[in-house]
């Protein structure tokens, strides 16, 4: 299909323009769909609020780096409605004010189509209101379940990575079932940690099990050795969760605490996002586990997707950049920015986008996506969205830290992460 036959299937029912635009994923980088100029001279311009200083630091410059890519490979295709994309960036210090502040910089001066990137739920909690105030749509590449508790607006969406709600709704039962039923937590002090500890208490509690502690630390915090002790000693599992430039020490202080004596220990690589596992001090991680969305090690039943994905983000079969083997991606949550700008496109197609005056058909679009199947736009696997909530659902990994690396040991189902929600965002005024 080329873009004129994309163009002329609008007048289709959506489920059938959505079946066509699947089927052809597969083609994405063939010289076939490859064009070098654009059908007009009108750019789509998106905003890209990227952590480039503060706590998110690490995460923002492979966000940066994943998103470039992205639209590098859309404009090889010929753009979005024969539009080239231009991608606009801003540092918002990962600071809600700041991230706030850059929202209204691409809705008044840079006068963009839509925003995406956006990861630390602070800044999003902070930015989204004011987002839905400009009528900008603005599409998160965050973990916080936000949408789904209603907290957010019309004009806000995630369809390119999954809640903490779903990531640990279906991974309790493994945790529960495999590691024990006693479990301490160690959270950063804020929504993103609030929600694991929200969601991780009646998950467990489902299972028989109980959270006996949660241990909230400060996400700028740069050490944890006070932390430490309020560990009970007598549980079967620790789980962790941190962020921000100080994981590397926590979890060097974790080891050093614990010693050789210790409990199960189960993570999210959040832990560990762009910290390389052979560090030494963390030999101590050997058997232990880790959520992962994307898994980080290509493994041995790796898609012709994820092969492709690397190569265009530029990153190896160990996680790390082609360029240097030392700067260790943040894997697990990148591609989220990478699959957002996929979906946007889709929804910009379906919508007939041509402009900031569309943008509520952008918005409407986006709420008639169900089915997005795993391809070259979604490397991480097959989702499904929700139109109601604005959220997308899909698999989780847990992966055995052996011999130094990553081995991905159980994948959930998306049925295993859905969960019930009453929220409905189309019944919002545009």
């Amino acid at each position: 299909m080329n873009w004129n036959d994309a163009k002329s299937s609008l007048s289709m029912p959506r489920r059938q323009v959505l079946k066509t635009m699947a089927a052809t994923a597969v083609t994405l980088a063939s010289p076939a769909v490859i064009r070098p100029g654009f059908a007009q001279e009108k750019t789509i311009k998106l905003g890209a609020p990227i952590h480039r200083t503060g706590i998110g630091a690490s995460y923002g410059r492979w966000y940066e780096r994943t998103a470039s890519a992205a639209v590098n490979l859309v404009n090889e295709m010929g753009g979005i409605n024969g539009m080239k994309v231009e991608m606009i960036v801003e540092d918002d210090g990962t600071d809600p004010k700041r991230g706030t502040e850059v929202i209204e910089k691409f809705a008044t001066e840079y006068k963009v189509d839509a925003v995406f990137a956006h990861l630390f739920s602070h800044v999003v909690a902070a930015a989204a209101p004011r987002a839905g105030e400009l009528k900008l749509p603005y599409f998160i590449c965050s973990e916080a379940s936000l949408l789904t508790k209603g907290a957010l607006n019309r004009y806000v969406f995630q369809p390119g990575i999954t809640d903490v709600h779903a990531q640990v709704h279906a991974m309790a039962p493994w945790i529960s079932s495999t590691l024990g039923k006693k479990i301490a937590m160690i959270i950063p002090d804020f929504n993103f940690g609030h929600d694991h500890r929200d969601y991780l208490t009646p998950a467990i509690k489902a299972q028989g099990g109980e959270v006996v502690s949660v241990i909230a630390i400060p996400p700028a915090e740069t050490s944890f050795t006070r932390y430490l002790p309020q560990i009970p000693m007598d549980v079967d599992v620790i789980y962790h969760v941190m962020v921000g430039p100080a994981v590397l020490t926590f979890v060097k202080e974790l080891g050093d605490y614990l010693g050789s004596q210790r409990p199960e220990i189960f993570g999210f690589i959040d832990s560990l996002e762009a910290v390389d596992l052979a560090t030494p001090q963390l030999e101590f991680l050997e058997g232990t586990y880790f959520w992962e969305a994307y898994p980080r090690y290509a493994q041995t039943n790796q898609t012709e997707f994820d092969k492709f994905y690397r190569e265009r983000v530029g990153v190896d079969a160990n996680g790390a950049s082609l360029s240097d083997p030392k700067d260790i991606s943040t894997y697990s949550h990148m591609f989220s920015c990478w699959e957002t700008l996929f979906a946007i496109k889709q929804g910009m197609e379906i919508a007939g986008y041509k402009g900031p005056e569309q943008k509520k058909d952008l918005i409407v679009a986006m709420e008639g996506l169900t089915d997005l199947p795993e391809g070259k736009e979604r490397p991480q696997g097959s989702k499904i969205f929700d139109g109601k909530t604005h959220q997308v659902f899909g698999k989780q990994n847990i992966s055995k830290v052996k011999d130094g690396k990553l081995t991905v040991v159980h994948t959930t189902s998306i049925e295993d992460g859905r969960y019930e929600s009453t929220v409905d965002y189309t019944k919002m005024a545009l």
